[in-house]
């Protein structure tokens, strides 16, 4: 249970600074340049040029976008930045911008609100749950079994753990990385859940409307509670053995290079 509380608090505060990482590599593998150079082409209207510097768009796209913004007169004081305010003018169709046109924190915020820095948090609360759970009752389990292997044979009986004496450091090392494992592999679906919500860009407009409109989540209620989205579900244990042998292998280390570093500080 202290596990289970510690995760969510974990998922809590370090949902923002996960979502901005996200957004980086899915932006970093994903993004293709699709635009040719503004100097290869003078049909680009001058306030387009302004608004997206190096790009140039198809007129007839940019003209239909244009008569799109019919709330804007053709003298208004600040073209460029009104037009910034109209999130369908980065792609032209109505549809939400790419990743690769909003990975940055004041993009995110702009655009989507400061609520989307903390986008899939009902997934990542139910990842690091049941990380934490798994992890840290796997591992009393096999330390208790250790000790008690440890204490076979001792004439008299220890009464407690304290009386058999510390265990080797490579021994807890490896069961930590052991547990770290299994809690992998327990709470991966979550994981993937959490980063393909983090992945899509939802911007304010859309979220209104939904609200507005009592948009209810699709999927059968375990997946509502836990923020799967019911077209994932053959996606959900995609590389889970890369994210097994990463957090059995930082548990393994976070934890022998606990005991080294408490070691040589009680040596000294």
């Amino acid at each position: 249970m202290a596990g289970m509380v510690s995760g969510a608090m974990e998922s809590l505060i370090n949902s923002p600074f996960e979502l901005i990482k996200t957004r980086a590599q899915v932006a970093s593998a994903s993004c293709i340049p699709s635009f040719t150079s503004v100097t290869e082409s003078g049909a680009v209207a001058p306030v387009f040029a302004k608004l997206l510097p190096g790009c140039s768009q198809d007129k007839m796209a940019v003209n239909h976008s244009v008569g799109l913004l019919s709330t804007l007169t053709s003298k208004h004081f600040h073209m460029v930045g009104a037009l910034q305010n109209y999130p369908w003018m980065i792609t032209r169709s109505g549809k939400p911008p790419s990743v690769c046109d909003v990975k940055r924190p004041s993009d995110i915020i702009s655009l989507e609100g400061c609520s989307a820095l903390w986008t899939g948090l009902q997934s990542g609360v139910v990842r690091d749950s049941v990380f934490g759970g798994i992890f840290f009752s796997t591992w009393h389990f096999i330390h208790q079994a250790m000790l008690d292997w440890k204490a076979v044979g001792m004439d008299p009986p220890p009464r407690f753990d304290e009386e058999i004496g510390p265990l080797s450091p490579l021994a807890v090392s490896l069961a930590a990385g052991f547990s770290g494992s299994v809690a992998a592999a327990g709470s991966y679906c979550f994981d993937t859940a959490k980063i393909r919500s983090q992945s899509t860009v939802l911007p304010k407009y859309i979220s209104m409307e939904r609200k507005f409109l009592k948009w209810n989540r699709p999927g059968n209620r375990f997946e509502r509670l836990t923020g799967i989205h019911p077209a994932d579900r053959n996606l959900l244990f995609h590389g889970i053995w890369l994210r097994m042998a990463r957090s059995g292998l930082t548990s393994f280390m976070i934890v022998g290079s606990y005991f080294l570093a408490v070691d040589h500080i009680f040596s000294s």
